[in-house]
């Protein structure tokens, strides 16, 4: 079989941005965006998926951190919708429900081929450290969009900024790691109109 991987790199006037993502690795992670908290945040998506993720980025982040998340998101979701290829055999769904202490999140995906996202979480801080909390959501927008998946994530308790956003990253990466699995029953694409 072979490696279901892609490289993909953007570059805007805002930003920089490569990433090779290998969905059949071993959680082997090595991120850089230049936004701390966001790396941290990566790099829980890549170990939980079970994926191989490097990304490196290189933005304005003089200016905010806004263009440096949104383009490293579109980034991924390509990777993601890339390395997935024609998506004959995999399981399509996926869904996962992670604690994290006082939060617990719910995250399911649909491989679909069109993108759609539901979100829902408590209202927060507005800043972690210095990464600005309602980059959140857009970050969901952007991987969805580019992904063309559908993806509804809801956070049913939680009121630590730090742990709902991470408890999101891990329930979205354990989502993403059944749905993109390999299912010897499945011959060819999981659909009844033959393509996703």
């Amino acid at each position: 079989m072979s490696a279901r991987s892609a490289k993909v790199a953007r570059k805007t006037k805002e930003s920089e941005v490569s990433v090779h993502l290998v969905l059949d690795g071993s959680g082997t992670i090595d991120i850089d965006t230049g936004v701390p908290f966001f790396d941290h945040m990566l790099s829980q998506l890549g170990k939980h998926a079970g994926f191989d993720l490097t990304v490196k980025t290189v933005g304005d982040i003089d200016v905010d951190s806004h263009h440096t998340v949104e383009d490293t998101s579109l980034a991924f979701g390509q990777a993601l919708r890339e390395a997935l290829g024609d998506k004959a055999g995999i399981r399509r769904f996926g869904d996962a429900m992670v604690p994290l202490d006082e939060v617990l999140v719910q995250a399911a995906v649909d491989l679909s081929g069109r993108p759609y996202l539901v979100h829902r979480q408590p209202e927060i801080v507005e800043l972690i450290g210095t990464f600005d909390t309602t980059l959140g959501r857009h970050i969901w927008e952007s991987i969805v969009a580019e992904a063309r998946i559908a993806l509804h994530v809801r956070v049913l308790e939680g009121r630590n900024a730090h742990h709902v956003f991470e408890a999101q990253f891990k329930a979205v990466a354990r989502a993403l790691r059944d749905a993109v699995a390999l299912d010897a029953r499945i011959t060819g694409i999981p659909s009844t109109k033959g393509t996703l």
